[in-house]
């Protein structure tokens, strides 16, 4: 069996973090994107468009079948609940949660045939609750109950299905519009018990006990991967 790995929206962040960890554990790795891939094969497409991610996940199948995935593309479509479009409910729900359900029914056949597979699905400690996020929240919520149903559904077939939960993450994105020196990342970091913020390496640390062989008796788990942001928060 060839190991291989998909990650969605691997080119940056968190998702290239991932990629690179894929290749170092000896994966062959496959990454699907709108920006051209700096490591792994590469195949260009707009998954918020299902069409564009129909043809992608047919060539990424093309070469056998894929027994990892990591449902990792996302974008966040900030806004307060009363200025929240339903056209930006519409394109959180495409990018954040469709894909993952496209890609994911893409690979199941082939994970089945072999008798093993590892899903991650990339949700978010704001699916616990942040302000500005009804969109992203609604759809990376919706990410975790389906990990919950996939895993009782698949175990049987020796698929396993997690999910992780970022905290703020220093992406370039994240940096960006929240400069290091400013009064706004401060109180941010302020709030994170271990007192800094997370890299993407911390993520694909994370992601890739999920995706190890050695993982096949957790499934259906959400380990939120914040620093302590969210004890006392996130269920038990």
């Amino acid at each position: 069996m060839t190991d291989r790995l998909l990650v969605t929206g691997g080119s940056s962040g968190i998702g290239r973090a991932i990629a690179d960890r894929g290749i170092n554990a000896g994966w062959d790795v496959t990454v699907i994107d709108r920006d051209p891939a700096p490591i792994g094969r590469g195949i260009i497409a707009d998954l918020a468009d299902r069409e564009s991610t129909a043809v992608a996940l047919k060539e990424a199948l093309a070469d056998g079948p894929v027994t990892r995935l990591v449902n990792n593309v996302g974008a966040v479509f900030p806004n307060s609940f009363d200025e929240q479009t339903l056209n930006e409910f519409d394109a959180s729900y495409e990018l954040n949660l469709r894909s993952a359900v496209q890609a994911t029914q893409a690979v199941i056949p082939g994970m089945k045939d072999q008798g093993f597979g590892r899903i991650v699905n990339m949700s978010s400690r704001a699916s616990l609750g942040k302000e500005r996020r009804s969109a992203y929240a609604a759809a990376k919520a919706g990410l975790i109950g389906l990990t919950r149903v996939w895993a009782l559904e698949l175990g049987p077939s020796g698929i396993t299905v997690n999910a992780v939960g970022p905290g703020p993450i220093a992406t370039d994105l994240f940096l960006k519009a929240n400069p290091a020196d400013s009064e706004q990342t401060k109180r941010i970091i302020s709030g994170i018990p271990v007192g800094r913020l997370g890299t993407t390496e911390d993520i694909a640390y994370v992601t890739e006990f999920f995706l190890g062989a050695e993982a096949g008796f957790v499934t259906g788990q959400v380990l939120y991967a914040c620093g302590g942001l969210t004890v006392g928060v996130a269920p038990i």
